[in-house]
């Protein structure tokens, strides 16, 4: 059983709880999933299945949308409404426009600082941890990118965003700091992921349907649909056989519906089936042959 899973992931569990069902579900250990969501939040989680996770690679990468749900006048540890309750202050009158105002300065390329409890490392121990013994440690903060970021409600003390965001954006901390600059802080109260790559909410399915359901690879997406985004190319018979003993084709030996261009990521298939994930690099000196970097090879000889 080989292919995507799209899964509206409930609220309350882990991702890797959701990944646990699925790997009894599907009678598998190969399972993995492209993007970790909070137990608090909902939406779309893409879930490979077999050789599919030697896919997740590429679609860690891709950007996300989300819808969220913050309170102000109040701060908690986590930054979300699971923490611990650390500080109050008074809700000022805060309206449509005002809000407006302050996330204007959020779009575009900013900094973000990390929150300690997150999934990130230092020195190989994950910040929750350490944030659950109390210990707080220096982190770097990081680029990222918000593409937009809309203003759907303010209704007294809570408001409600939708997001266009760059991989590694921390919801949580987007609201924490959306509240410091409105000067009374904030938390979140619920998110749902809208968006991952080119997978849309609506195109998800519950877990329990999944569990519910006889047959759980009528739900599969086949390999290639978990690149969407990458253009395919049909490899030749000759240069299918050659990418077995792991020589890259030859632009000559695929066939493309439009030009390819240099650096792009391409799905190479045989016979509609995915076989390698390639870079189109004619220029490239580390290899001789071929006119691709082969980035992930599916078949063997």
């Amino acid at each position: 059983m080989h292919g995507f899973l799209l899964i509206d992931k409930p609220a309350g569990i882990t991702s890797h709880d959701v990944v646990r069902r699925v790997r009894r579900l599907c009678q598998t250990r190969k399972v993995g999933h492209a993007g970790t969501l909070d137990p608090l939040a909902t939406g779309v989680l893409p879930v490979a299945v077999g050789q599919a996770t030697r896919l997740l690679q590429f679609l860690l990468a891709e950007d996300k949308s989300y819808r969220a749900t913050f309170k102000l006048g109040q701060t908690t540890d986590t930054l979300d409404s699971e923490g611990t309750l650390v500080a109050t202050r008074p809700v000022p009158s805060v309206s449509p426009a005002v809000l407006e105002s302050v996330c204007r300065t959020f779009r575009g390329e900013i900094e973000q600082l990390p929150p300690m409890f997150s999934a990130l490392k230092h020195k190989g121990v994950p910040l929750y941890k350490l944030a659950r013994e109390g210990r707080t440690v220096e982190r770097q903060v990081r680029k990222i990118r918000i593409d937009r970021l809309d203003v759907l409600t303010v209704e007294n003390d809570t408001f409600t965003l939708e997001v266009d965001c760059s991989k590694g954006t921390y919801i949580r901390s987007l609201g924490h700091d959306i509240g410091e600059a409105l000067g009374c802080g904030a938390h979140l109260t619920s998110l749902c992921r809208l968006k991952s790559g080119d997978f849309l909410l609506q195109e998800c399915y519950a877990l329990e349907t999944l569990e519910q359901c006889s047959d759980p690879s009528t739900f599969l997406l086949p390999l290639a649909d978990g690149l969407r985004h990458c253009p395919c190319a049909e490899l030749s018979d000759s240069a299918a056989s050659a990418l077995s003993f792991g020589i890259p084709p030859e632009l000559s030996q695929v066939t493309a519906p439009t030009p390819l261009q240099h650096g792009q990521l391409m799905c190479l298939t045989h016979t509609g089936r995915l076989v390698a994930v390639a870079r189109f690099n004619p220029q490239r000196t580390a290899e001789v042959r071929g006119d691709f970097e082969l980035q992930r090879v599916l078949v063997s000889h």
